[in-house]
């Protein structure tokens, strides 16, 4: 344990005195840097972090853990199916699905789109959709009716709004002397949602499951059976005694099949960005040490005779261990603010930063989601803390060393 006195005179050389000024502005620099470091390590860690959880919650809402797709998007034996699948050990849903891509048409614009059949309950059970819904009601959702709930970027790109009706294209038509004639039939839009996840508010179409199977003439059929598992991570397993039942009529795809290199690509690009960042600490741990050594030179003198006064070697040591473990700890306090405070003004940051630069930083048709998202690990935000703090205990053992190794008969031989 440090001592009374040791703390006094570690509080001394934390202040600058007569000639120190340099070796001050070198201390403070360090402590900046820290600071830096350590906001600019929890703010890049919350947001990959948050980032991943997003995309997971909203990928995995839509689509679920894993689907079982029927060959030729057919599943007509869906019914006793999606029954098994219910009985399985760690199920909590199965949901049939429609899922075709197709084109829709407004006003002479065409875009295309991801035409989504569920049944009512189905829809009303998926948060995703009716926790986000910006125009209109899912009530007006009615089998036969010829309604659609779209997202909220294809509205916009169609120039479509709440009770506008689209045409949707199918080309499973008509076929006809002179070719197959694409089937159209209008839909009066009664919702407009949005996720979220900028691909699928720009193409998902959502109408009841009876209104698909007429639209694509699938009869009774679905095209997949959405599921729903306890554990993700544990889908594969939990689904292995229906894969030989599944392989007569369809194939099991989870999410790591669908998405895997999307998440393997987050978990490597924030492995990276933490060790890049982390360089930022480690200069400052040099800029500790660096001002420790001009330190210890500067005091030689006092150290002198403090060890004339009975101060022992370790004594000094655990001075000047203190003085660069408060410099590191006071950085990360101010960083831990600094950190906290960007990711609480982070959109209004990006806001700011795009009006002044006139260049959109934070793009949905790149980014995937419209928003810059947030999600703070306090025991990442613990490891950094610890990772600095050793760092910084670290730059303070060669000038400390240094300190107790001085001889005080030849520092004072000559005065």
């Amino acid at each position: 344990m440090i001592t009374r006195y040791e703390r006094m005179i570690a509080s001394r050389y934390l202040l600058p005195g007569r000639g120190e000024g340099f070796i001050f502005l070198v201390a403070s620099i360090s402590l900046i840097a820290v600071a830096l470091g350590v906001a600019a390590l929890i703010a890049v860690m919350s947001v990959m972090n948050g980032f991943r959880a997003e995309l997971f919650d909203r990928i995995l809402g839509l689509n679920g853990h894993a689907v079982i797709q029927g060959y030729g998007g057919q599943l007509a034996d869906w019914a006793p199916l999606s029954t098994e699948v219910r009985k399985l050990p760690g199920v909590t849903k199965a949901t049939p699905l429609i899922e075709q891509p197709l084109m829709a048409s407004f006003d002479g614009r065409v875009q295309g789109i991801l035409l989504r059949g569920m049944t009512i309950p189905d829809l009303m059970a998926t948060k995703v959709i009716t926790s986000n819904v910006k125009h209109g009601t899912l009530a007006g959702l009615v089998p036969g009716s010829n309604t659609v709930a779209i997202g909220a970027r294809l509205a916009e790109a169609l120039g479509a709004q709440v009770g506008d009706s689209i045409s949707v294209i199918s080309p499973d038509g008509q076929v006809t002397p002179f070719g197959a004639v694409p089937r159209i039939i209008a839909y009066r839009i009664v919702a407009i949602f949005e996720v979220g996840i900028y691909d699928y508010d720009k193409a998902f179409v959502v109408m009841p499951m009876a209104n698909a199977q007429t639209l694509l003439r699938m009869g009774d059929s679905v095209g997949m059976i959405e599921v729903v598992t306890n554990d993700p991570d544990k889908v594969d397993a939990i689904l292995a005694p229906i894969k030989g039942r599944v392989a007569r009529s369809g194939v099991i795809a989870s999410w790591r099949d669908t998405n895997a290199s999307l998440f393997e690509a987050l978990v490597v690009e924030k492995t990276v960005m933490f060790w890049v960042l982390s360089i930022i600490i480690l200069v400052a741990v040099f800029n500790i040490l660096s001002s420790l050594i001009m330190l210890v030179r500067a005091k030689t003198r006092d150290i002198a005779i403090l060890r004339t006064m009975g101060a022992t070697r370790i004594a000094l040591m655990r001075i000047f261990m203190t003085v660069g473990t408060l410099i590191g700890g006071l950085g990360i306090l101010l960083g831990l603010a600094l950190g906290f405070s960007l990711l609480a003004w982070r959109a209004d940051i990006v806001a700011g930063v795009s009006a002044v630069t006139g260049a959109q930083l934070w793009d949905p048709s790149v980014r995937f989601l419209t928003e810059l998202p947030s999600k703070t690990d306090p025991a990442q935000v613990v490891g950094i803390v610890v990772l600095t703090l050793l760092m910084s205990f670290l730059a303070t053992l060669f000038p400390a060393w240094k300190a107790a190794s001085t001889d005080p008969v030849t520092v004072l031989r000559y005065e």
